[in-house]
């Protein structure tokens, strides 16, 4: 069973950038298909970038295309979301999911109720 501990959160204007991670451990890395996910106050949880097992494959909220990016080391057992040109709306807890799902190494979902294993979250705070 994997682990998932986010960091990298914080307060920042709009414009700017940061850099979520994720370490996982427990498990083997490269077994699971990785996403992050966000949550604002008052609002429903929703799906922001998703990554394959392999890495080749990745997908993306459509607000988020062209602004962020997410990657993987299954040397290092990490997952990242880089995020730019930050905007108000973007601010929420984001959280780390993982799942088994799917056979191919080419495999990853936007559905959230596919991820087993989730971290506790850190949050983001774009102000304007």
């Amino acid at each position: 069973q994997v682990q998932l501990v986010e960091s990298g959160g914080g307060l920042v204007q709009a414009g700017g950038s940061l850099r979520l991670s994720c370490a996982a451990s427990g498990g083997t890395f490269s077994n699971y298909a990785m996403g992050w996910f966000r949550q604002a106050p008052g609002k429903e949880r929703e799906f922001v970038a998703a990554i394959s097992r392999s890495g080749g494959s990745t997908s993306y909220k459509n607000s988020a295309k062209g602004r962020f990016t997410i990657s993987r080391d299954n040397a290092k057992n990490t997952v990242t979301l880089q995020m730019n040109s930050l905007k108000p709306e973007d601010t929420a807890a984001y959280y780390c999911a993982a799942t088994r799902s799917g056979a191919s190494s080419n495999y990853y979902t936007s559905y959230g109720s596919q991820y087993a294993y989730w971290g506790q979250g850190t949050q983001v705070t774009v102000s304007s």
